[in-house]
């Protein structure tokens, strides 16, 4: 079965040994024999040889950030520069670093203690890389989700095959014209592809597999994975809910808000899918996210700072989101500080704003990934851990309020991948922490030591001394069988 809606948007072709495969299946068991090959003749990368893999990396994403924004920039139709330097080029320069700065203490072997009954043995876990790991990129953040997972593959010491969305094209075959000038062939190898190319890489026989995109596709990735018994990282999504307490500000609250939905156009899996206000600050926070979206986008029509929705397929169910609900009675706020009509707007979608919409509506079922924000009143905020516990658990939760008791209730309530307190979407950006879903939000997580780890295999090792006494402990069993069980309690 496809993964993917949508039709394939460009072929790909790899070149072996002098000869061209046309055929994109073809393309991606090349690609996997190649890295497999080499796994079983080399093994996995060597400290120098991850330290070096990793600063190429960042050194050519760098010299090439140009180019990398100009391809997303032509696969969105405008996508922000900025927000391409900010969420994708400099992602990856800095994920790269704080990998390099730490390589030498996540390879250390970690000493373990022994068991009395065991000494003078010795004990310790040593990192080895899985192997032959899968990266299966989604279309949001092309560059960062390609690149960012090899990252932390690399400093594992795997072998890594990646599939960028077929919604990219340009950015897919950057990275690829990227990867080929920078690292070996049979380190990394990039493949292209529609749903039929999606199937067919989640049911090799990897040795770990990381996809980002949604959670029903997820959910076949993780079928197809099983035949294979295949370990994964899953990064999906869900709707990430934000509660403002009354007793914060209200205008800050907005602009934080307008700010995390708008970057992007909203096309981010950690964006604010709802907000919870009280009953009593409806009014000013609608109005707080208007005047804030009017501040950061005095127009909307092509302006180079607001990205456009990727294609006109979301466009339109973006649409359809926002008319569903206008058609069951509720109010919609367009925000077009220059008034723009939707023929001037073409694919730029302005931040709509729904006022108290059903919660059978769609736009309170799917998740929404765009700039259409549900605003829904509460009495209390014991309603809204009571609301956000009956649904699936999120990928964020983001909460406004300035009392710490409160905070940590908040928290230790309600169960999310990640938290913002006071901000959205920033807690992603930081290495020293952990990223990922929990539940129906995902499996497993990287990014830092936690990416590391992802792609590590934990080998447990026991070493005994050469003088030691295991052989009391041999049948037939007597007095010092009898003396360990005693001194055990048992």
């Amino acid at each position: 079965m496809p993964f993917h809606e949508d039709p394939s948007l460009n072929e790909s072709a790899l070149e072996e040994d002098g000869e061209t495969v046309a055929d994109p299946i073809a393309a991606l068991q090349a690609g996997y024999d190649r890295l497999r090959t080499a796994w079983n003749e080399k093994g996995g990368l060597s400290y120098d040889e991850r330290m070096r893999h990793l600063k190429a990396l960042s050194k050519a994403v760098k010299a090439r950030k140009d180019e990398l924004i100009a391809a997303v920039n032509q696969d969105y139709g405008n996508r922000s520069a900025h927000e391409t330097g900010l969420a994708e080029i400099m992602r990856i320069v800095e994920s790269a670093a704080y990998a390099r700065a730490n390589l030498l203490d996540w390879t250390d072997a970690q000493e373990r203690e022994v068991g009395w009954q065991l000494r003078p043995a010795t004990a310790r876990v040593i990192y080895q890389p899985k192997g032959v790991v899968g990266i299966m990129a989604p279309w949001n953040y092309p560059i960062q989700l390609s690149l960012d997972p090899l990252v932390a593959a690399l400093a594992a010491g795997c072998r890594s095959l990646i599939k960028p969305s077929e919604l990219t094209p340009a950015t897919g075959a950057a990275i690829e014209k990227i990867l080929r000038d920078t690292l070996p062939a049979d380190v990394v190898q990039v493949v292209h592809g529609d749903g039929a190319v999606g199937a067919a890489f989640a049911s090799l026989p990897l040795d770990h597999l990381l996809f980002t995109g949604s959670t029903r596709v997820g959910k076949m990735i993780m079928k197809a994975a099983a035949e294979n018994l295949t370990p994964l990282t899953l990064e999906l999504g869900g709707k990430s809910p934000t509660i403002i307490h009354p007793s914060f500000s209200i205008s800050k609250a907005a602009e934080r808000i307008a700010w995390a939905k708008c970057f992007n156009a909203g096309q981010t899996c950690v964006a604010p899918d709802y907000v919870m206000v009280h009953k009593d600050q409806m009014e000013a926070f609608v109005g707080g996210l208007q005047s804030s979206f009017a501040k950061m986008y005095p127009k909307v029509a092509g302006n180079p700072d607001y990205t456009c929705i990727i294609n006109d397929h979301h466009h339109r169910r973006l649409l359809r989101l926002v008319s569903e609900a206008e058609q069951r009675g509720v109010k919609v706020v367009r925000c077009t500080p220059s008034g723009e009509t939707d023929e001037q707007l073409g694919r730029r979608l302005p931040l709509t704003i729904l006022v108290n919409p059903p919660t059978d509506a769609a736009v309170m079922q799917d998740e929404i990934f765009g700039p259409v924000l549900p605003v829904v009143p509460y009495t209390d905020v014991e309603e809204c851990i009571r609301f956000v516990n009956a649904r699936p658990r999120p990928l964020a939760l983001y909460y406004f309020d300035n009392r710490q008791k409160r905070i940590d209730d908040v928290l230790a309530r309600t169960t999310s991948g990640g938290a913002g307190i006071n901000e959205c979407l920033v807690h992603v950006t930081q290495e020293s922490m952990p990223f990922g879903g929990v539940g129906p939000s995902g499996m497993g997580s990287y990014h830092g030591y936690s990416g590391f780890l992802a792609f590590s295999h934990e080998k447990s090792v026991m070493q005994q001394s050469r003088l030691n006494g295991m052989a009391m402990l041999n049948p037939p069993y007597g007095g010092v069988a009898n003396l360990f069980g005693k001194l055990s309690g048992i």
